[in-house]
């Protein structure tokens, strides 16, 4: 398999550049050890089938009728809304009264993200879908990546990964051919982006694989997902080297003293969960959260703590460059899941992050072809209902979601509604084997 060979011992042989000019080679760290891609005594498989629009009956998405028409009527609600935030350039997340010629490069690259992702919620919905709200926001994307000069600005907005990613899986969803081609434009961008061999990294190190959000900054697990998450929507091979590569990256983000040889990796708990970066010596939102420093630094002895939608990332990604559910990695991921399984806040960081977390939670879960999951207290827990049923708790009657934590932009209506729209329509996907 092209995974062995990607980590061999003659592939670190390979004579690599000088060490990209970007990275300040301070930060980087050395592992004794490279990560292997599957453990040795476990094959590979097939990664999840993908799935680009939700099911047409209850039976398909495993849901009691009831419990589907509560999901329908929630996306269906959650859609109006964000149709009446669509502004008349066909985006979301910028300001009416400013024209996007105006916009600072990062605010309009968040706009042309955030559109690309309520676009994807659009398409997914498949029938829900009413009026040209869909149309407009496609020729909204449309309109940046054909001008050279505007993709270039939103590009160089500093967060070019966010941008390209969600991109790739919203045209990937569309599944015509002009949008397949501006899918594939966006993946090109995105291999181009990780960090690898061009930047004069080899697979020792802890940056290498990784995806940061552009302009040279240094990888983390949020951006490598998003990677992987478009990779994996539009059809990229699990073998392909890219998927590979940031392979390697996600199994250095994991809790996991067995198969992770970094210092805070060896020094922690081993909970199989996983922290928001491995690069520059590792970091994590949970180990601040508690207080410990964002990088641990405030501890004796170096250890990071795991937190949920890091872990459902981490998890998915696995699956996705295709590690089999019986992977140790994979299986004390889904521990750490089971053991921290809940609706009520991002485990780790409370309400910071919530809805994120729903959207990786939902995804990852149905990626694993997993229906049920039993907690640490012997709680059997049907995922989709329980998701259905916390998201139409928390849905305003406005129809919009909104978190009260302001921590990356969940305040706002529409981020927070695109993202619960997506959690839902994942758990009324239907479920393909992944055997």
């Amino acid at each position: 398999m092209l995974c062995s060979l990607l980590f061999s011992a003659p592939f670190l042989l390979i004579s690599t550049p000088p060490l990209d000019p970007r990275v300040d080679p301070a930060k980087v760290t050395r592992l004794p050890t490279p990560i292997v891609a599957t453990e040795p005594e476990v094959a590979r498989t097939q990664p999840p089938q993908v799935v680009h629009r939700i099911a047409t009956n209850p039976a398909n998405a495993r849901l009691d009728p009831e419990t589907f028409a509560k999901a329908e009527r929630t996306i269906t609600r959650g859609l109006a809304a964000l149709a009446s935030m669509q502004t008349t350039r066909g985006t979301w997340f910028e300001t009416e009264e400013v024209e996007p010629t105006g916009m600072e490069p990062r605010k309009r690259a968040a706009s042309v993200a955030v559109t690309a992702m309520a676009l994807k919620a659009f398409v997914q919905a498949g029938g829900l879908v009413r009026g040209d709200t869909l149309t407009r926001a496609r020729n909204a994307i449309d309109g940046v990546l054909v001008d050279p000069n505007v993709l270039a600005t939103v590009i160089d907005g500093g967060i070019g990964n966010y941008v390209m990613s969600s991109v790739a899986s919203a045209f990937a969803a569309i599944g015509d051919e002009d949008a397949k081609a501006a899918s594939l434009r966006a993946i090109a961008w995105l291999r181009d982006n990780q960090w690898d061999a061009a930047e004069g990294l080899d697979a020792n190190m802890d940056w290498y694989g990784g995806a940061g959000y552009g302009n040279g900054k240094r990888p983390d697990l949020s951006n490598t997902q998003m990677m992987l998450d478009a990779m994996h929507d539009a059809g990229v091979s699990a073998d392909d080297p890219a998927m590979q590569r940031a392979l390697a990256f996600v199994a250095r983000a994991q809790n996991r003293k067995a198969s992770n040889p970094a210092e805070w990796a060896k020094n922690g708990t081993g909970d199989g969960g996983f922290v928001y970066s491995p690069a520059n010596g590792g970091e994590s939102f949970a180990s601040d959260h508690a207080g410990e420093g964002r990088y641990g630094e405030k501890l004796a002895t170096k250890s990071l703590r795991s937190y949920g939608s890091m872990t459902y990332a981490g998890f998915k990604s696995m699956l996705y460059a295709g590690l089999s559910k019986d992977d140790p990695r994979v299986r004390d991921a889904l521990a750490w899941i089971a053991a921290n399984f809940t609706f009520a806040e991002n485990p780790g960081l409370g309400q910071q992050g919530y809805f994120y977390y729903v959207h990786a939670m939902s995804r990852a879960l149905h990626a694993a072809g997993v229906e049920r999951i039993t907690a640490a207290n012997g709680t059997d827990h049907a995922w989709r209902s329980e998701l259905i049923d916390a998201l139409s708790s928390r849905q305003r009657e406005d129809g919009t979601w909104k978190n009260e934590s302001e921590r990356w932009e969940e305040s706002n209506e529409a981020l927070a509604t695109i993202y619960a729209v997506l959690a839902l329509e994942e758990a009324l996907k239907p479920q393909i084997s992944t055997e």
